[in-house]
Protein backbone atom coordinates (compact mmCIF):
# COMPACT_ATOMS: atom_id res chain seq x y z
CA UNK A 1 0.00 0.00 0.00
CA UNK A 2 1.19 3.51 -0.83
CA UNK A 3 0.72 6.59 1.41
CA UNK A 4 1.75 10.28 0.96
CA UNK A 5 2.64 11.55 4.42
CA UNK A 6 3.39 15.08 5.26
CA UNK A 7 5.72 15.44 8.44
CA UNK A 8 6.23 18.71 10.32
CA UNK A 9 8.53 19.03 13.28
CA UNK A 10 8.06 21.30 16.46
CA UNK A 11 11.03 20.83 18.33
CA UNK A 12 9.68 23.35 21.90
CA UNK A 13 12.83 25.39 21.85
CA UNK A 14 13.87 24.88 25.26
CA UNK A 15 14.54 21.50 25.03
CA UNK A 16 18.28 20.08 25.45
CA UNK A 17 20.36 20.63 22.32
CA UNK A 18 22.68 17.53 22.76
CA UNK A 19 19.26 15.55 23.08
CA UNK A 20 17.75 16.89 20.23
CA UNK A 21 20.69 16.39 18.26
CA UNK A 22 20.35 12.43 19.62
CA UNK A 23 17.39 12.36 18.55
CA UNK A 24 17.43 13.82 15.45
CA UNK A 25 20.53 11.36 14.55
CA UNK A 26 18.72 8.52 15.26
CA UNK A 27 15.92 9.77 13.03
CA UNK A 28 18.14 10.16 10.12
CA UNK A 29 19.60 6.52 10.52
CA UNK A 30 16.12 4.73 10.90
CA UNK A 31 14.73 7.22 7.84
CA UNK A 32 17.94 5.83 5.66
CA UNK A 33 17.53 2.26 6.81
CA UNK A 34 13.55 2.16 5.52
CA UNK A 35 14.65 3.91 3.00
CA UNK A 36 17.10 1.19 1.94
CA UNK A 37 13.88 -1.36 2.11
CA UNK A 38 12.51 0.60 0.03
CA UNK A 39 9.46 1.14 2.56
CA UNK A 40 9.78 5.30 2.64
CA UNK A 41 10.86 7.76 0.06
CA UNK A 42 11.56 11.19 0.74
CA UNK A 43 9.63 13.23 -2.19
CA UNK A 44 10.92 16.90 -1.62
CA UNK A 45 11.80 19.32 1.79
CA UNK A 46 9.69 22.10 2.24
CA UNK A 47 12.21 24.86 2.53
CA UNK A 48 12.54 27.06 5.47
CA UNK A 49 10.42 24.24 7.23
CA UNK A 50 11.50 20.88 9.14
CA UNK A 51 9.21 19.80 7.34
CA UNK A 52 9.23 17.15 4.09
CA UNK A 53 6.63 15.31 2.07
CA UNK A 54 7.32 11.56 1.78
CA UNK A 55 5.58 8.28 -0.33
CA UNK A 56 5.52 5.20 2.40
CA UNK A 57 5.13 1.81 0.65
CA UNK A 58 4.20 -0.42 3.03
CA UNK A 59 1.76 -3.73 3.77
CA UNK A 60 -0.66 -2.45 5.66
CA UNK A 61 -1.50 0.91 7.28
CA UNK A 62 -0.67 -0.68 10.56
CA UNK A 63 2.82 -1.18 9.11
CA UNK A 64 2.73 2.79 8.70
CA UNK A 65 1.51 3.17 12.06
CA UNK A 66 4.23 1.36 13.84
CA UNK A 67 7.05 3.20 11.60
CA UNK A 68 5.55 6.77 12.63
CA UNK A 69 4.95 5.76 16.27
CA UNK A 70 9.14 4.18 16.06
CA UNK A 71 10.28 7.36 14.41
CA UNK A 72 12.30 9.26 17.78
CA UNK A 73 11.29 12.66 16.31
CA UNK A 74 7.32 11.93 16.25
CA UNK A 75 6.23 13.06 19.71
CA UNK A 76 7.17 16.53 17.85
CA UNK A 77 4.93 15.98 14.42
CA UNK A 78 2.39 17.15 12.89
CA UNK A 79 1.30 14.25 10.35
CA UNK A 80 -0.78 14.07 7.48
CA UNK A 81 -1.37 10.78 5.97
CA UNK A 82 -3.37 10.19 2.94
CA UNK A 83 -3.64 6.47 0.75
CA UNK A 84 -2.96 6.30 -2.72
CA UNK A 85 -3.69 4.02 -4.90
CA UNK A 86 -1.98 2.96 -7.90
CA UNK A 87 -4.27 3.14 -11.41
CA UNK A 88 -3.24 3.66 -15.01
CA UNK A 89 -2.92 6.79 -16.37
CA UNK A 90 -5.96 8.13 -19.40
CA UNK A 91 -2.88 7.82 -21.70
CA UNK A 92 -2.02 4.36 -20.89
CA UNK A 93 -5.61 3.30 -20.86
CA UNK A 94 -5.99 5.54 -24.31
CA UNK A 95 -3.32 3.10 -25.86
CA UNK A 96 -4.64 -0.25 -24.81
CA UNK A 97 -7.72 0.63 -26.45
CA UNK A 98 -5.89 0.17 -29.77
Amino acid sequence: MLFHVHMTVNIPLDLDKDYVEGLKTKEKALSQELQRQGKWTHIWRIAGQYANISIFNVASAGELHDILMSLPLYPFMDVEVTALCQHYSSIKNEEEAH
